[in-house]
Parts: structure tokens; sequence; C-alpha cells
């Protein structure tokens, strides 16, 4: 199966010869759009992966300019020297071919491979970069929850003004457009959108000065972070991926045979790259039972989304408001909490903890569970395993740009149903307010009307049309614990409007329901117009007295 027409049609950084020379041993592809970094130190590797989320180029770029460049152009000449020979080095030798005595490697082969051994292939993994993804193919491997550890591009602190070869950064499925006859309307709809989103953010960000005294950093921060509803699900970022082998491996198999186009290059892609690092432990990927395996994950939901076309007709489209309902819950959920402390601090069996609980007083309740949370200053104080003994069931209605942020708590399970126009767009109060929504609304219509075509022929397809304003149906199942954990980490001051009300009525919710739980969640319930922030001094001064402690450990 050829896939090649659906690798998203731009080209990355064109390096010189002595950029290639020095990014090559740290990369396996410097010249293509996936990567997998190597011979780093960890340390590098991390702080170079986090930066995912706020660059505006590719990562190897940032690689290059910020920790190649400034030693080799920098007046340590003795450590110029180290790293040009560290770079002769690796370009002669290489890690591999030194320490590559193929044991490692018939290892795996045998207890993997062969044997099915799955747990030594947590055992050890890689970082890859992708440097050009869309929102959907981006959403679909990040549901993957376990093993793979994503950091993305921020579509909230990053300009999205700016053009690769003269053309705005979206992702284009030529061949199925092609095959529709729609790829000059899409490409048509998808730079509207890009054009209103730039020619908005100025006006925008004279409005925000004249009424918010705050400093120009922080105001452009607030323009990009309104103005990203007009970005398309088409949208091209970049993620940073730190994987385990077996995470990799099913995440190639799963996007091996997808319908969609764009996944199905990004396995080839990915699988090529991580091949030059971990060959023999994807071996599996080329047995004989892999194409078998593959077409089971990509088509195991045909049937059931065949048979829910029939039973529920999709719904015309409506305006559907944003918000919360705890769909379902636990009648006992305070009770069993307590009992699980009960059970962990005494000899107790879950029975008699159970009963010993109902016997309390209300009093003799909340003092029980006061001395198992603990005073807690701050909410990164976690509190314990006995809150993950009952579930709660949120249905949430919010626009995909906060959907995306929620989306990131892996440890809890969330269905949502494909993207779309269906239940109507959010509306920035600030635009209205600066005189702007016309172009907005007008931008998001035309997108609808496209959508509305690509989904009578590919409902999947139709998802890379949707405007991230537009609104999305999820649902959450998680536990006491990771309540606590989600709702005060996004309630914050600094976080996006629109996921803190969802928050924040997500408490409300409890509250009312679980009083005894929910008093002891650190939530804030303040509304804030611009997001709030550490002052860049005090960020700067604990930032010097760390490198201070770094220092003094023998750390340069």
């Amino acid at each position: 199966m050829d896939d090649q027409g659906y690798r998203p049609d731009f080209d990355p950084q064109r390096w010189t010869e002595r950029d290639r020379r020095f990014l090559e041993p740290f990369a396996t592809n410097c010249d293509g759009l996936i990567s997998v970094l190597r011979n780093l130190p960890p340390e590098i590797v991390g702080a170079l992966c986090s930066r995912a989320s706020r660059a505006r180029g590719s990562l190897l770029e940032t690689l290059l300019r910020e920790y190649i460049d400034p030693i080799v152009d920098g007046e340590d000449r003795e450590l110029a020297a180290g790293l040009e020979d560290t770079i002769a080095f690796l370009h002669e030798h290489g890690f591999r071919r030194i320490l590559d005595n193929h044991r490692a490697q018939r290892f795996f082969a045998r207890w993997l491979s062969q044997y099915g051994d799955d747990s030594i292939a947590q055992m050890t993994g890689t970082h890859a970069v992708i440097w050009g993804i869309s929102q959907v193919a981006l959403k679909f491997v990040e549901d993957q929850r376990v093993g793979l550890e994503p950091i993305e591009k921020s579509t909230r602190y990053v300009n999205f003004t700016h053009r690769v070869g003269g053309r705005y950064l979206y992702y284009t499925p030529r061949p199925d457009l092609e095959r529709l006859g729609l790829l000059e309307d899409y490409r048509a709809v998808m730079d509207h959108l890009f054009l209103t989103y730039a020619t908005l953010l100025g006006p925008f960000q004279e409005w925000l000065r004249e009424n918010y005294d705050e400093g120009d950093g922080v105001l452009e921060k607030k323009a990009f972070d309104t103005l990203r509803g007009l970005l398309p699900m088409a949208t091209l970022g970049q993620v940073a991926l730190r994987g385990n082998a077996q995470a990799f491996e099913y995440l190639l198999n799963r996007t091996a045979r997808h319908p969609l186009g764009e996944l199905r290059w990004l396995s080839r892609a990915l699988k090529a790259e991580l091949d030059c690092e971990i060959p023999s432990l994807l071996l599996r990927l080329s047995d004989e039972k892999a194409p078998a395996y593959q077409e089971y994950l990509s088509g195991r939901h045909a049937g059931v989304r065949d048979l829910a076309a029939r039973l529920a007709a999709p719904p015309a489209a409506h305006e559907t408001a944003s918000g919360v309902r705890l769909v379902e819950s636990d009648d006992d959920a305070e009770s069993r909490v307590l009992a699980a402390i009960l059970f962990e601090h005494s000899h107790l069996g879950w029975d008699e903890a159970a009963a010993a609980v109902e016997r309390m007083t209300d009093a003799g309740r909340e003092n029980l569970m006061r001395g198992y949370v603990g005073e807690r200053p701050a909410r990164w104080y976690k509190v314990g395993r006995a809150l993950e003994n009952s579930y709660l069931r949120f249905e949430i209605v919010t626009d995909i740009g906060s959907y995306r942020d929620l989306h990131r708590h892996r440890m809890m399970t969330q269905h949502r149903q494909p993207f779309s126009t269906r239940h109507g767009f959010d509306m920035p109060s600030e635009l209205a307010e600066a005189g702007l929504a016309a172009p907005y609304i007008e931008a998001m219509d035309r997108a609808a009307r496209l959508f509305a075509r690509l989904e009578a022929e590919d409902p999947g397809l139709a998802q890379y049309a949707v405007p991230m304003a537009f609104r999305v149906r999820f649902q959450q199942w998680q536990n006491f614990r990771q309540l606590f954990w989600e709702t005060e980490l996004r309630t914050i001051s600094q976080g996006h409007p629109a996921y803190r009300r969802i928050e924040q009525e997500k408490h409300r919710l409890v509250l009312e329901r679980y009083p005894l739980l929910a008093r002891f969640m650190l939530v804030d319930m303040n509304d804030y117009g611009i997001a709030r922030r550490g002052t860049e001094e005090r960020i700067a001064g604990k930032e010097e007295r760390i490198l201070a402690r770094l220092r003094g450990r023998g750390t340069d």
C-alpha cells in the first residue's frame, strides 16, 4: 500500500552542510518530518523535547541553535574543541558501531519476538520528534494513554500566522480530496481560516492594550489564546514522544492500516526511523501475524459504526451549550473512600471496615478524612489511593481547543464523539466586545459548509475541516483521586477560561452531592480576564538559586 501521497506537503528546515554535520550524530533523519534522537544526555533530550509546546520551528533547529551553536561559536575554545572531537568521532565510528555486538539484538529477537515476553519491551525505548502532524492524527496518537509521553505544540502560546514555502501550516489529504473533487474548495476554506486569524491578530492585540494593563508579552499570548478557535483540526503541529518499545509497537500497529491515509503514512515513516535505533524491539511488526492484527485494530469498530448509523441517525446541526453533567455516580462514594482509609490503616476486612464507617458520626467521618488528606498547602501535595475507590461519569460539551487540554489527562477513561460542526461554536466574548465578531463568524460558517460536504462522503475525513471553536461532546469516567488532580490543576489562574469553567462546574456538582470529599479539594473558583503567572523577576531568581545548588554538586 503506497501512502506516500499522504505525507504532509511541506519541506522542513533546509540545512547547510555545516548544520547537517552537527545534527546527523544526534538525529536519525535531519531532513525529514520524523526523526529519532540519539547520542544525547537525558537532560538535553528532556529539555529539548519540552520545547515542543512553544517552538515555532523544528526541534532540530532548536537543538542546533540553542545547544550546539553556543558551544561551537562560544569563547571557551577548549569546550568547543571537545564538541568538535565528539562530532568527528560519532561520524567516523558512532556508539552503535562500537557497542553493537549483536548480543542485545539476539536477546530481544528471542525473548520478545519469538517468546512474546512483552515486559522486556518496557525496559527500553527512545524519543521521537514529529514535525508536521494534524490535530486529528495527533489526538489519535495521544489516545494511547500508557507508555507514550507526548508534548505537543501549543495552540495557545504560539503564533500561527507564519507560512512555510508560502503556505499556511495545515494538512491536506490530497488523494482523498482529489478523488472527491474538493481539493480547491478545501484549500480555500483552510486559507481563509488562517487568513482571518492573521488579519484579526493585530487589531485584537491593540484592543487588548487599550483595555488591559498588562505587558505586550502577556497580551500577545492572550490574543493567540482567544483566536485559536479559528485554527482547523487540519492545523499541523509538532509533537515530541518519549515511548517504550512496547508502546511504539502498539502505536505502529494501530496506525498501519488506519482509514486515514495520514496515519498510515505516519506508521511507515516512524517505523523507518525507529528501526535506526531499536530494530530488534520492533521485529514483530514484520511477523506474518502482524497484518491480521493491524486489520483487526483498524476495522474492529466498523460494524458498530454501521449499526449506530441505523439505530441513531445523526442529528441535524444545532446549538449544544457548553457545560457539564454528572450522569453517573456512586451513592456510597464517601463511605467507600472512608472504608478504604480504614482498611489500609488497620487489620480489618473490607466488610468490617465498611461497617465501622457506617457507625461513625458526621464529625468522626470528617476527622477520618481530614487525618488522611492532611493539611495540603498546594495542589501538588497529592492525595492518597483511597480516593480511587469510587468513580464518577461526567458528560462534557466544550470547544475543541479546550478539549485538547483536558484530553491530556490520560489516567482515566475518556470517550469523545467525532469532531464535527454539529453542536455549534463558541464565540469569544472579547472579540465581540472588540467589534471583530463578523469575520470570525463568517469563517466558522464557511468551515461548517465544507464540513457538511465532506461528511456526506467521509465522516472521518471531514474532521480536518472543523475549527477548534466548534464544540465536541465527550465523557470522563474518573475516580475521586483523578478528579482532585484534574480539577485542581485546570482551575489555576493561568488556565484557559473555557476549561476553567468546565472544571469549576464539576467541582460545584461534586460539592453538592459529596460535600465531605469536595471540601478538601483546592479549587480556584475565581475568574480571570488575563492568565495570572509568576513575575519574570521571581522566576529568574528561583532559577538562579536552583542552578547554584546544581553547581554546588559539581554540575556545570
